[in-house]
């Protein structure tokens, strides 16, 4: 899934995709806001995004789908 992360006064978003359940992000992202420390998400080729839970404006998770293969709808 496709997940996007808002940064306080950045003008790109972070994107990156992860194979973590929209669950697993959302508890994810609720325990380093609530901490105050920082938010870690690695996605499926071994690259860590590391993001401080103070400067997070929002967070978007893309629907968990599983991709399909070919032409036919």
């Amino acid at each position: 899934m496709e997940i996007r992360i808002g940064i306080q006064n950045v003008a790109r978003e972070v994107v990156l995709e992860s194979e973590l359940s929209n669950a697993e992000v959302n508890e994810k992202v609720a325990a380093a806001i609530a901490g105050g420390s920082v938010l870690s998400l690695t996605d499926p080729k071994g690259r860590e995004v590391l993001v401080p839970a103070a400067g997070i404006a929002y967070v978007e998770v893309g629907p968990e789908e599983v991709r399909r293969v070919g032409f036919a709808q």
